[in-house]
């Protein structure tokens, strides 16, 4: 059974605002509850968290039941670089799918989360496992996991304005150029593969990214880069390398020829990730 509380308006204020005062959560998810159709004020459902209340004004929330879904069965560790009661930060290995989705048939890092326990159950009745960013399936690296509702926010605003970020480092072929280079130009969907961003589209999203060189291997035809993203499209790294006419190794998207390749993986690795802790402030 759904649990119903009133709360009575004692001085005008913004509907998500009063709400999150009252429950003791973000507006972000408030805002959830809204869109949900769980708040009413003086018996009448409200359209938006932007509404401004009366005094003495009543508003009835209807909180949603916590959808749990069970966790498939994992075969696969992961390494713990840091953990305290606010955050986890993880190293995903290579191969491991963040989210499930329908066409993911196999165990996810969600479930891993949920087997260890960290499942934050939100007032709009989503169960969310504290996921603030992702790495492709192949990529592996650092990841921060928000283990409650308030780090959770914190976290996600700094992804929002640009406070936290990663450097990665990856394997390349051919070696770049320059010693530093920086691309800029928007990505979007290809519209010759699915499968694949494009850059330089007129429809795209403004991104960019600075490439280090790091070391040459032996034969010279591999180059061991640093990647510093300063926007988040999907597959930038790899998007912008091709715009070069340069691939990661093991990359079986982009590369021109990958058989010839024979990395059992993309050489693709977030090694540094850099955030304000959310308690600390450090």
């Amino acid at each position: 059974m759904r649990e119903v509380k009133n709360y009575t308006c004692s001085e005008p204020e913004r509907l998500d605002t009063f709400l999150a005062t009252q429950i003791g959560q973000t507006r972000s998810q408030i805002a959830q509850l809204i869109k949900q159709n769980c708040v009413w004020v003086d018996g009448k459902k409200v359209p938006r968290p932007g509404v401004k209340l009366k005094l003495n004004q009543t508003v009835k929330v209807e909180f949603p039941e916590a959808k749990v879904e069970k966790a498939l069965e994992v075969d696969f560790d992961v390494e713990i670089l840091y953990e305290d009661d606010d955050v986890l930060v993880i190293n995903k290995p290579s191969g491991v799918t963040v989210h499930p989705a329908p066409s993911v048939k196999e165990a996810t890092l969600v479930d891993w989360l949920k087997h260890k326990g960290i499942r934050l159950s939100t007032i709009s009745g989503e169960e969310r496992h504290g996921i603030v960013h992702r790495l492709d399936k192949g990529t592996s690296g650092t990841m921060v996991v928000a283990k409650n509702n308030k780090a959770h926010e914190f976290l996600s605003e700094q992804l929002q304005d640009k406070s936290m970020g990663r450097y990665y480092i990856a394997v390349v072929s051919p070696p770049l150029k320059d010693d530093i280079t920086v691309v800029e130009s928007n990505i979007g969907r290809s519209a010759n593969n699915r499968l694949k961003m494009a850059c330089g589209l007129a429809h795209g999203k403004y991104a960019k990214t600075m490439f280090k060189q790091l070391a040459l291997s032996n034969d010279e035809r591999n180059q061991l880069i640093a990647c510093k993203l300063f926007t988040g499209r999907t597959h930038q790294i790899r998007v912008h390398l091709e715009s070069m006419n340069r691939h990661i190794i093991g990359d079986h998207i982009y590369a021109l020829n990958p058989k010839a390749e024979k990395a059992q993986r993309i050489l693709l690795h977030a090694y540094i990730i850099y955030f304000i802790h959310p308690t600390t402030k450090e």
